[in-house]
């Protein structure tokens, strides 16, 4: 059986056949009009492979995506001119359950331009956003539907930091709700400050956190992408214009974030230019993945016992511009985005050293800028 939308991706073999229990993976394709899309694939959790399922076309530069707790309602950027002069949006799609169809529920206001970051509080009712060109971030109520009300938070950031080119201003590029669910970390990479805010998830409400509202980085280091240990108490932030990883220790009661190392993604021989994008923890929280644009690699860490990280090796990405890493619930699979380079490539993950080994090619996808997983 053969579909016109995989002839479309070059894909013209037979179909294996399809597990209704198999996971699905929704990647999202960052371009307008018919070739922007969120693709839907079955993922066979035995061999690595993506089988495509669907492809939701209403949509324009969906950069990226977040998944409710429960799995019933995504959410994606959509912007008919990413990093223009309008205030872009994030649209609301129920899902349909593994058949990797999604039917638009609504979609509102970002408040922003050049959208790049989604998250959703534990109890489904926040959806946070981070805008890029515009330096700030906002928080979006949920209705009971799944559907998204008008920004009840928006917050802008202020200052500039080193770099003249890149840090003349705030640059929001990621916004993350803490485990626990009592903070928002913003990490922006204009004004080198992870910014602590309070969730209010009965109200959506975002207020600045008055133990600690923010926490500094290296000058120039760009802060893009943070994520948090599997056991709540640190954060790892990588930076993309120092091309290095820092890490935090986490008060869940206070919000406060010490520092504790910085640590680079790159070789120290390696002498281009190089920006990093994406970090990810394994489940058992015991190796973490960065991925460096340029080098086209993806860096390798052990997490020790205190929090700290060894470079293990390094692994190239199989295409250009590693932008969006997923890693599979239980541990065993890496996918990567490589989102200039058209594809997205899987990678099985060695328990005991941490080491990738790609299961077989990469699946070409336009331009794909974020992954996300559905049980």
């Amino acid at each position: 059986m053969k579909f016109p939308f995989l002839l479309a991706l070059g894909i013209t073999t037979m179909l294996t056949p399809l597990r209704a229990d198999d996971p699905v993976v929704f990647i999202s394709a960052f371009k307008s009009g018919d070739e922007g899309a969120i693709h839907a694939f079955r993922f066979d959790a035995e061999n690595g492979q993506l089988k495509p399922l669907h492809r939701t076309t209403d949509i324009d530069n969906p950069f990226f995506l977040s998944l409710s707790p429960d799995g019933s309602v995504l959410y994606a950027i959509d912007a008919e001119q990413f990093g223009g002069d309008k205030d872009e949006f994030v649209a609301a799609y129920a899902v349909q359950g593994h058949s990797g169809r999604l039917n638009r529920l609504n979609r509102t206001s970002t408040r922003g331009t050049a959208s790049c970051y989604l998250d959703v509080d534990a109890t489904g009712k926040t959806v946070v956003v981070a805008n890029y060109s515009t330096g700030n971030i906002a928080s979006l109520p949920v209705h009971k539907d799944g559907s998204l009300g008008p920004a009840v938070s928006f917050i802008q950031h202020s200052g500039s930091s080193v770099d003249p080119k890149r840090q003349t201003g705030p640059y929001a590029h990621s916004i993350v709700v803490s485990p626990d669910n009592r903070f928002v970390l913003a990490a922006d990479l204009g004004i080198d400050r992870i910014l602590v805010y309070r969730l209010n998830p009965a109200t959506a409400e975002l207020t600045p956190n008055d133990v600690q509202s923010f926490a500094t980085l290296s000058p120039g280091s760009g802060p893009r992408h943070l994520t948090f240990h599997p056991n709540g108490k640190r954060v790892y932030v990588i930076n993309e214009l120092l091309n290095t990883i820092t890490f935090f220790d986490y008060a869940s009661e206070t919000g406060v974030l010490t520092q504790r190392q910085e640590i680079a993604t790159l070789p120290a021989d390696f002498s281009g230019t190089s920006h990093t994008a994406d970090l990810k923890i394994t489940p058992d929280g015991k190796f973490l993945y960065g991925t460096n644009r340029g080098h086209d690699s993806i860096a390798i860490f052990r997490i020790a016992d205190n929090g700290q990280l060894n470079l293990v090796r390094m692994e190239p990405s199989l295409g250009t511009g590693p932008q969006n890493l997923l890693i599979t619930p239980d541990g065993r699979w890496l996918l990567c985005a490589n989102m200039p380079g058209n594809n997205v490539a899987v990678f099985a993950i060695d328990p005991l050293t941490g080491g990738l080994t790609a299961s077989g090619s990469p699946v070409h996808i336009p331009m794909p800028s974020c992954i996300r997983w559905l049980n």
